[in-house]
């Protein structure tokens, strides 16, 4: 009886409407406004909105607003609070789809693009401190899982609905993206919990040469093997599939699809891991296993196979959100000044990590003579070090779970 009381109790109901305002918001800033950019690629050069080059060009724009969105976020919510900015920057968001509906320029297309990759940075420097708060501790892990769901909901939709939208046109396609965007914008705005009082400065600085301010360069240099590590199968896993193999384009693009599935189900079955296991714990079995479906795709030609390891590899860039944020916290469990100071400059080293990546590994590819396993292989190796730095050098206790709950 009490079981059920408190599934449908009115705090249970509002923890999950906080929950879907957050979900809400990073299939927004981050899902659609930076993965459904990629399966327009073909159309934009094929319509001659802008040229290949610029294509790119256009394309960095969005991790580069990332990286900056990350740095501005938490001083824009100390001014307006969290609730509100990032409710402005799913404005942001939306307002930047329709205005990609129009190629006036490449300077008018590289702002827009920008705008949308600092909604995405801030959305996911501030959603977990927004919405986190309000659920149970022991929920925590879960929650984080369900809230960053919309990273994989918008690789997801990159396979599928914007090939749907494209049979209308490209034009129409970024105005149902603008659409899709405004209507969960609408759904969730007054879903957000309540605003939280700013935390207190005392005690938010954390000195580099302390023994937790080690701890924090630790835990961002485990991130950055992550983004490192997660960058070749996410940018070259169409092009191996269709070119590498030989297997054709409509072969690479369910592949993609496939991808987009293990995207969907990351973020909850990892948050769920790190309620169940402990984060760090989770985190070290998820590191082992990521960098052998790695290895994996780089070693076996095996259709069946590589359709597998793809679902376990998808999983990983949206799922390893929620995992460093329960790690994070699990670090610095009794202030989440802390916890929040150090998700923040996680974030951002993690973005400008994989933005470096992301051109690092272009240069090698064509160095290489386009050698998608060599950078499959150096992918892996980030993550078996990530691991081996988690295993070997982290001190970070493992969050306790209350008696009971």
């Amino acid at each position: 009886m009490s079981t059920s009381n408190s599934t449908s109790s009115p705090k249970s109901w509002a923890m999950w409407a906080h929950i879907f305002a957050g979900l809400s918001a990073s299939f927004i800033g981050i899902g659609l406004a930076r993965f459904a950019y990629t399966p327009l690629i073909p159309s934009l050069i094929r319509a001659h909105w802008f040229s290949a080059n610029d294509v790119v060009y256009l394309g960095a724009a969005n991790l580069a607003g990332y990286l900056l969105g990350a740095i501005i976020g938490r001083p824009i919510a100390a001014r307006i609070n969290n609730v509100n900015t990032v409710r402005l920057m799913k404005v942001l968001a939306t307002l930047s789809f329709f205005a990609c509906a129009f190629p006036i320029s490449v300077s008018w297309f590289f702002c827009w693009r920008l705008a949308s990759g600092i909604a995405g940075g801030t959305i996911m420097v501030l959603v977990a401190a927004t919405v986190l708060p309000h659920v149970p501790s022991h929920k925590r892990g879960t929650a984080s899982g369900a809230v960053f769901l919309g990273l994989g909901l918008g690789i997801a939709a990159s396979g599928t609905i914007v090939p749907l939208l494209l049979s209308y046109g490209l034009k129409e396609t970024w105005i149902g993206l603008g659409v899709i965007s405004a209507v969960l914008t609408a759904l969730g705005w007054f879903s957000w919990p309540p605003a939280l009082p700013p935390a207190p400065k005392a005690g938010a600085r954390i000195e580099a040469g302390s023994a937790d301010g080690m701890v924090k360069i630790l835990i961002c240099t485990e991130y950055a093997l992550m983004a490192i590590g997660l960058v070749p199968p996410m940018v070259f896993l169409v092009d191996f599939v269709a070119r590498g193999l030989g297997a054709g384009e409509h072969v690479g693009a369910m592949f993609w699809i496939l991808y987009g599935i293990g995207a969907i189900f990351g973020p909850p079955a990892y948050g769920f891991f790190a309620d169940r296991l402990g984060p760090r714990r989770a985190l070290r079995i998820l590191l082992l296993l990521q960098a052998c479906a790695v290895v994996g795709l780089a070693i076996s030609g095996n259709r069946l196979l590589l359709g597998v390891v793809i679902v376990v590899i998808g999983s990983f860039p949206p799922g390893i959100v929620p995992l460093m944020l329960a790690c994070i916290r699990g670090t610095y469990a009794d202030d989440t000044t802390r916890q929040n100071i150090v998700w923040s400059q996680a974030t951002i080293v993690f973005a400008a990590f994989q933005a470096l990546a992301g051109y690092a590994y272009s240069a090698l590819f064509a160095a290489s003579g386009g050698d998608h396993r060599l950078l499959f292989e150096i992918g892996a190796g980030a993550i078996a070090i990530a691991f081996a730095l988690d295993l070997f050098l982290l001190p970070y206790p493992r969050r306790k779970q209350p008696a009971g709950s």
